[in-house]
Parts: structure tokens; sequence; C-alpha cells
């Protein structure tokens, strides 16, 4: 069963004084990372008096070039500019799964279709809260996320390690260690976003692939 993304989230509405902002929270696409690689340190604050503002547990996704597939989840308040879209979860649904639910390709596929423009694409907000979401009770909806969640810890564990071996390698062979994890995590996906659920005991072998 499937609804409208309007169903389990908003956007969220709100403005703070830029003066109480830092460049550690405050969000805009050029420091945004593409391909969900969550965000970097922000090179300066806009001059304006005020801007954006979101909260823990918010779900900031770049609304300019939805291709480029930039998320966040925020891990604390702050600013961000007008180019952010600030999806906050709805009562009954877990913040985490949100993230989760707009991580997935099939979004960005879907926003990058239904975007507006040629140069510069925008994602239609209107069409955007029509994608359509899967309907997952609230004990399901924390183990998709706790499952992904810890997945993402372990892919986040071996590209540090990837960074660390990146010159050592390119003097060996040329080639990049692949972080161990993408294939669970992909799986998971099709099986929680587009296939059907995977029971508790499948849940359980996915777990064990993160550990």
């Amino acid at each position: 069963m499937k609804s409208d993304l309007s169903n389990i989230c908003f956007y969220a509405k709100g403005k703070v004084d830029v003066e109480t902002l830092t460049k550690e929270n405050f969000i805009s696409t050029e420091n945004m990372k593409p391909n969900k690689g969550g965000i970097v340190k922000a090179a300066s604050l806009p001059s304006t008096i005020q801007t954006q503002s979101y909260s823990k547990g918010d779900v900031l996704v770049s609304n300019i070039r939805p291709y480029f597939k930039k998320i966040w989840f925020a891990k604390e308040s702050g600013g961000c500019s007008n180019d952010i879209l600030i999806l906050r979860a709805k009562e009954g649904i877990v913040p985490q799964f949100l993230y989760y639910v707009l991580s997935d390709d099939a979004f960005f596929n879907y926003a990058t279709a239904t975007a507006k423009g040629t140069k510069m694409p925008r994602g239609d907000k209107t069409a955007i809260m029509q994608y359509q979401v899967p309907v997952y009770d609230r004990k399901t909806q924390d183990k998709i996320a706790s499952l992904l969640g810890d997945i993402d810890a372990k892919i986040e564990v071996n590209q540090k390690i990837n960074d660390n071996l990146t010159y050592a390698m390119s003097q060996a062979k040329q080639r990049r260690y692949q972080p161990s994890g993408a294939r669970s995590r992909k799986a998971v996906y099709r099986r929680c976003f587009i296939g059907r659920m995977p029971d508790s005991s499948r849940l359980s072998r996915e777990r064990s692939l993160a550990a």
C-alpha cells in the first residue's frame, strides 16, 4: 500500500536571525555534497538579516538540480538558504524513516522528472508532495530506520578507511576500495521501498551484514 508523501511529512516554515548562526549550522546548496554525501562547513553566511530555520530531525533536500541527490538529516537546529526544502515528519512518522524514504534513488528520479526549468531545474514542490511512498506502522518504520542506519554507519567507517588508503592504493593498483555495506543498503531499499517489506528474519539477516 502506498500514499502521497504529503501524508507523512510537510514543508517546515520558519525564520532565524543570521547573526545567531555559524558556518557549521548554515546549510546551502553549495555546502551540501552530491550523491547523499551529507554536508561540509559553509564557506560564508548569507548577508540577509534572516533566513529559513530548520530543527533537529528535519530532512533537508536541495531543490536545485535534484539529480545531484543532495540530502541531509539534521542532527541539530540551524538555518538554511531558500533553495533548500525542509521536510518535517508528521506525528506518528519516524524522522529517520522519512529520511530514508527521501534518500531512495526513486525519489530523486521522480523529483528530476517533475522538475521545472532546463538550465537550472528546480523541484516542483507540489509534485514532490504527490510522490508515492510505502505505508508502514511505526514499529516497522523503526525497524527499517534502524537497519539502514546500521548499514550507513558501517559504510561511513569503511569510507574513512577508503579515504586513508586512497594514496597508497593509487600507487599500487590505481583503483579504490569499495566500502562494504553498499550492496546490503541497496538490497534493503529494494525490499522496503519498491518491493514488499521483508519479514523479521530477513531484516535480521540484512542487519548481520552491517555488523
